[in-house]
């Protein structure tokens, strides 16, 4: 292949936009991209299976802001990539999907991995095209990365394949025009005006404000806190924006989640979808409060509650133009309301760090928060932490205060602990990466630790193995009297580390727990199998996740709901 072969015209694109490492698995119908990435410079983090090409990717897009990069083979290499893709999708990651199809004089033939690949995927990406003509790859690589960022809709993933046969063609020199390879970003959609006044008073008004962010404000972190200094309302984070506020901010009443969410009288949600994780706004667990909803995706803006003011942009943008126009304005702030949220967070979160040092299991063994507790002394403001699963999870999001938090997210999609771990690890190499994940979610891509192993990826995975689906064990016991295809085996995942030559210790005593935290980080990349008691009861279990609710995700809300539909 020469230099202007289609397959090296897409290295050299892919080049122009800053990406300099790709996670992918190989196969004859890309090799022709995989050999002209590797001649542009770029790395390849090979791995062993397409799904957590996709995830890596996710993971490096969301940590860098930038775009992330999965190259697959055709057939099952797409269909093995679709949960990662879907998961980027629910994410709305900024991911590019690549891959390949048979040449085009075998199309629709029998050919090996013969496949309409754009048909599977159409639905759970922003752009799918299948491109046979040289000439156009520029064109709809550029479309593709465009849509990817957000520009014209949501961002998202976007998936492209190649015959073959067009990777090896030759591309038209005339068009390698220079505009084809400028570099492209989210795009800046700035507020209207009259909304922002609008939105400025309603808050200002207000006597309980409540600030709630998502994925959405994660490229708003600096606007949100001088917004929260200049208003002093109460504030939540989810998942999707760990990290954004400092803990130790004023406006931060995370141990007050329910009574502040029933309190509120102003509900203000950046870039935050109100899904099943925020009772989907009901007025049965918020009340009577107005909405503001600030986003620049459509499905933050206005699903399940409209907002009495709405703004369609940048949250970075929308939050500093509220506070301008807010000006020297004292915020209505009702002040015995927040400074008790305040102080009930305080000694909730005080007794939280107490109780999870000491916390002992009848059995013997690990009890879940001491396990994060050891974890949590080795982390600081510059950390990134990936929780992973469950039953755990429900610990974990609790239990541990990083810089930078990612999980599974709203499509609840366990087993991506490993791949977010390696690729986050790859990219910020020093810094500090822990990935916090059950022994059921680890399972799903445990065969990454080879792919952390060979390219050396110093992350810390530590394993809570409790030896089953927790959360259905414990629904089954006490909704249906027993117990059924939910447990799992106490297996020795530190052995399976070991053999694939990662530093690897079991840690079956709570005493044990520090020194072993200390050589595993010490010794990256390192893996802690920590047999923790399936005694300990997760909240997420104790209050009706895994049985499924008819009107809401949690016992408590749906008996709520109920109760306010019928007036």
């Amino acid at each position: 292949m020469t230099d202007t072969s289609t397959a090296a015209v897409i290295a050299r694109f892919l080049r122009a936009q800053g990406v300099d490492r790709v996670f992918a698995l190989c196969g004859g119908h890309i090799m022709p991209i995989w050999m002209r990435a590797d001649a542009e410079g770029i790395s390849i983090v090979d791995v062993r299976d397409e799904r957590a090409a996709v995830h890596m990717a996710h993971a490096h897009a969301e940590l860098t802001e930038g775009l992330g990069v999965a190259l697959v083979t055709a057939g099952p290499g797409v269909t093995n990539a679709m949960t990662g893709i879907a998961n980027a999708h629910v994410s709305r990651a900024p991911v590019l999907i690549l891959s390949g199809t048979p040449p085009r004089a075998q199309e629709n033939r029998g050919g090996l991995q013969d496949m309409d690949h754009t048909q599977l995927v159409r639905s759970i990406t922003r752009y799918a095209r299948t491109i046979r003509e040289p000439a156009l790859v520029l064109q709809e690589l550029n479309e593709a990365v465009a849509r990817a960022y957000g520009e014209g809709g949501e961002p998202g993933p976007a998936y492209l394949d190649f015959p073959t046969d067009t990777l090896r063609a030759e591309f038209p020199r005339p068009l390698l025009l220079e505009e084809h390879f400028q570099r492209k970003t989210y795009p800046v959609l700035l507020p209207n005006p009259a909304e922002v006044a609008r939105a400025a008073d309603i808050i200002w008004s207000a006597k309980k404000p409540l600030v709630i962010t998502g994925r959405g404000a994660r490229r708003a972190g600096p606007e949100l806190v001088r917004f929260l200094d200049r208003l002093g309302a109460a504030y939540l984070d989810t998942g999707e924006s760990r990290g954004l506020v400092p803990d130790d901010h004023p406006s931060v009443v995370a141990a007050m989640r329910g009574a502040v969410m029933t309190q509120a009288d102003v509900v203000v949600t950046v870039g935050r979808r109100l899904d099943f994780q925020l009772a989907y706004g009901s007025p049965a667990v918020f009340g009577p409060a107005k909405f503001v909803r600030i986003a620049d995706a459509p499905s933050e803006l206005r699903d399940n509650r409209r907002g009495q003011s709405e703004i369609l942009a940048s949250p970075a943008q929308a939050l500093a133009a509220i506070t301008e126009a807010a000006g020297n304005r004292s915020p209505a702030i009702d002040q015995g309301w927040i400074e008790g949220l305040r102080t009930g967070h305080r000694q909730r979160a005080a007794k939280l760090q107490q109780s999870m040092a000491s916390a002992e299991a009848t059995d013997g063994k690990v009890h879940p928060n001491r396990m994060l507790a050891a974890l949590q002394a080795k982390l600081d403001a510059d950390s990134i932490a990936i929780v992973d699963g469950g039953d755990f999870l429900s610990f974990a999001r609790v239990g541990l205060s990083p810089g930078t938090m990612l999980d599974p997210g709203a499509f609840g999609c366990i087993g991506v602990g490993v791949p977010f771990g390696i690729a986050a690890s790859l990219a910020f190499p020093d810094k500090r990466v822990l990935v916090a994940t059950g022994d059921g979610a680890f399972g799903f891509n445990a065969i990454e630790l080879d792919t952390a192993v060979r390219h050396k990826a110093p992350v810390v995975i530590a394993v809570a193995n409790n030896g089953a689906w927790q959360v259905e064990v414990y629904d089954q016991k006490t909704t249906h009297g027993r117990v059924v295809g939910t447990q799992l085996q106490f297996s020795d995942h530190a052995a399976m580390a070991r053999a694939f030559g990662m530093h690897g210790e079991r840690v079956e005593k709570p005493e044990d727990l520090p020194a072993a935290v200390e050589r595993a980080f010490a010794n990256r990349p390192a893996l802690l199998d920590v047999v923790v008691t399936p005694e300990a009861v997760s909240s997420d279990a104790r209050t009706g996740l895994a049985w499924v609710p008819d009107l809401q995700p949690l016992a408590a809300w749906d008996e709520a709901e109920r109760k306010w539909r019928q007036g």
